[in-house]
């Protein structure tokens, strides 16, 4: 197949990236912005028909959920308008897509994990229009699927767990959220649930993915600093309303995952063994 990976140099498209080795029967086009406007029709109609894609995995989002409230245009270009032209792009060839999308589709209210039938309820900007983004995908091919997966983080890019060893470092205290309920997610290890659904084959739908087990982002903390060898900095509870954000997160947001294993064959490591992989990673870097 010619897969196309949108969104290549973020943390998701790195790792797909790096799994493409192991998956090598397949032809790859990774683009980034520089490659591929996904936010121009003609643009995206053409490299998808000229490069005969049979497969769009769109990696590239609008994820920076604060200044979202603030960029509602772009954040609605990046997360809904485009996921749309992939699809109808993919849809004229009679190729797939596999969406990525999030957890903040859901307002967080609930207190057992999320299933796919669940009602969504974003109250966000990010959540709104990640939520329109996967309604276009699945309204413009018919060979679609939608994968909602949270707390994403690898050795790529910025994110959650390379910021608390940075500020483990530098600090002798740290204040983190305890009352916000999730599932650190490895990036690789979602790359790694792609590929299964790619050598499966894509059964239409939407589904969840995260790493296994549930924390709060104080006790995410506390296992980075400990994994990463940081002692000298002490991690204080905090709650919600001691952090005040522009855009409101899911007090909880565990994300059922038995459709996917099921469907697929996949099996989930827990979050802690992830992280651990990762640190160890990052450690040969930092």
């Amino acid at each position: 197949m010619n897969i196309l990976i949108t969104g290549a140099n973020g943390q998701l498209g790195n790792e797909m990236r790096v799994l493409s080795k192991e998956n090598a029967r397949h032809t790859y086009f990774f683009t980034d912005v520089q490659e591929l406007d996904i936010c121009n029709e003609e643009a995206v109609m053409a490299y998808v028909n000229d490069s005969k894609i049979d497969l769009i995995v769109n990696c590239a989002a609008y994820t920076a959920v604060d200044q979202a409230e603030e960029s509602f245009d772009l954040c609605n270009k990046l997360n809904n308008v485009a996921p749309g032209y992939l699809a109808r792009a993919a849809q004229s060839r009679g190729a797939a897509i596999i969406q990525i999308s999030t957890d903040y589709v859901f307002d967080g209210t609930a207190h057992v994990p999320y299933t796919e039938e669940k009602e969504t309820c974003p109250n966000s900007v990010y959540g709104t229009t990640k939520l329109a983004g996967e309604q276009n995908v699945m309204d413009h091919c018919e060979k679609a699927v939608v994968i909602r997966t949270a707390w994403l983080y690898s050795i790529y890019g910025n994110n959650f767990v390379k910021t608390m060893i940075r500020l483990g470092r530098e600090r002798e205290s740290l204040g983190v959220i305890f009352d916000q309920i999730g599932t650190p997610t490895y990036a690789h290890d979602l790359a790694r649930a792609i590929y299964a659904i790619i050598r499966n084959g894509i059964v239409r739908g939407v589904y969840h993915f995260s790493d296994e087990g549930a924390c709060s982002w104080y006790d995410f903390t506390v296992a980075i600093h400990r994994l990463a060898g940081i002692d000298s900095c002490k991690v204080t509870p905090i709650h919600t309303a001691d952090y005040p954000t522009k855009a409101a997160r899911p007090h909880y947001s565990v994300l059922d995952k038995t459709k996917i294993k099921t469907t697929f064959n996949i099996e989930i490591p827990h979050w802690e063994t992830s992280l651990k992989q990762c640190i160890s990673q990052l450690s040969t870097e930092l």
